[in-house]
């Protein structure tokens, strides 16, 4: 069995379109965390949903633009979550985050 590691999965949840010091907050969000030294992380967009305010969204073929949720992940430790956490709090992001345990490895190589 593959050496397993426990941390945290951190999930930032945006709009496609929302913007933080003049950058798509899901880019603002990655380059943040690079620069802080996290070891990796992605962008994941929705194909359809709906937030707070119960609004459906779908991906059209003809509104390629239109403002579905992004998902950005980083799987670290509990202290490299919070302390990212804390720098983006700082800079004024507007997201909304969630946090769980997670146990991962890595297979092969690399």
């Amino acid at each position: 069995m593959e050496n397993l590691q426990q941390g945290v999965l951190l999930s930032f949840y945006t709009h496609a379109r929302a913007r933080h010091d003049g950058k798509l907050v899901y880019e603002w969000l990655l380059e943040h965390a690079r620069h802080h030294d996290i070891g990796g992380g992605s962008a994941f967009r929705a194909i359809c949903g709906f937030g707070r305010h119960g609004v459906l969204r779908e991906e059209q073929f003809f509104e390629l633009a239109d403002d579905l949720a992004v998902k950005v992940e980083f799987l670290l430790s509990e202290a490299k979550a919070q302390e990212l956490l804390q720098t983006v709090r700082e800079s004024g992001v507007n997201a909304v985050y969630a946090i769980a345990s997670a146990s991962f490895g890595i297979l092969g190589t690399g």
